[in-house]
């Protein structure tokens, strides 16, 4: 599963590199990221929620869409206590404790398991995607913005909450769609990795490398971000009873442990962006953890299966 994990993440940034590609040969500009970026989340990652959920409802499935939910809930809890508390020791400021809570769940796990897996493993990332969604558009946001409070009905807009929720009912209400609707969305989740890969590699290239370099405090909230906080999430997952809750319990925290530890999400850039905080030193931070992932993730993932 190792090598299979760091063959699979090898693919997708050489996706990224022709991103990178695009851009410095001037043939786009980062700013051309922003129409594939409005492709992949009102459209494709819709696809790849609701088409998820289209599996034959089982006892043992909602078992693990349930534990999927529950890992998700607790690793968010741990990370934002121990965010708070090396807040104080290293006067962290809002971006930085975002930066170090949440991951790129959406863009980067749904087709590392797709890719990895299968198709019908998919569901199974959909509880870590929700939950992230919502706790970084309401805490997330709060700590960038450096406010009290969020909006719920900003929150209910955001299309990956709802294709989440619609597809939980589908399950849950046992709603099979039509095989053209199926079919068009699995063509349409084959698009996710490209498209996802090649928007991230042109932000990249619209960054100042050397000056995100230069600074040393990156260094040190990339070692919290990608060494520290996922060492908190392989014990939670290889050394308690959750995997018992459900069947494959241990694959399906697998898939968990896989978004816990992925780099930084890229919703922390794009609400400093909204909002006028400091868009760019997020940049940075999205930039030097996405470089990482593919010799940390494979790392965590072996240490798991040990």
């Amino acid at each position: 599963m190792t090598l299979l994990l760091t063959k699979q993440i090898a693919e997708l940034f050489i996706m990224i590199l022709l991103g990178f590609i695009l851009v410095k040969s001037s043939l786009l500009t980062k700013h051309d990221s922003k129409v594939l970026s409005t492709v992949a989340l009102y459209i494709v990652t819709p696809c790849v929620i609701i088409n998820a959920f289209q599996v034959q409802y089982s006892q043992d499935v909602k078992n693990g869409i349930i534990l999927s939910f529950l890992a998700s809930i607790i690793v968010h809890i741990i990370y934002i206590v121990i965010a708070r508390l090396l807040g104080k020791v290293y006067t962290l400021n809002g971006v930085e404790k975002a930066t170090i809570i949440y991951t790129n769940a959406g863009n980067l796990i749904i087709p590392l398991v797709q890719a990895l897996l299968g198709k019908e493993w998919v569901v199974y990332t959909t509880g870590y995607i929700l939950v992230s969604t919502i706790f970084i558009w309401t805490h997330g946001r709060m700590l960038i913005c450096e406010e009290k409070g969020f909006n719920v009905k900003e929150l209910m807009k955001n299309v990956n909450v709802i294709a989440s929720v619609i597809g939980i009912l589908m399950f849950s209400l046992k709603i099979q769609l039509p095989s053209l609707i199926t079919e068009t969305m699995d063509s349409m989740s084959a698009t996710i990795a490209p498209i996802c890969m090649i928007v991230a590699g042109m932000l990249i290239a619209g960054m100042n490398v050397k000056d995100c370099l230069k600074n040393k405090r990156l260094y040190v909230i990339t070692f919290l971000k990608m060494i520290v906080f996922p060492l908190f999430a392989v014990i939670l997952f290889k050394f308690t009873n959750l995997s018992s809750m459900a069947k494959n319990g241990d694959m399906i925290l697998l898939i968990s442990l896989l978004a816990s530890v992925a780099p930084t999400a890229a919703s922390v850039t794009q609400i400093a962006q909204i909002y006028d905080a400091d868009s760019e030193y997020a940049s940075a931070y999205y930039f030097i953890t996405t470089l990482l992932c593919i010799l940390t993730m494979p790392v965590f993932v072996w240490f798991y299966q040990l």
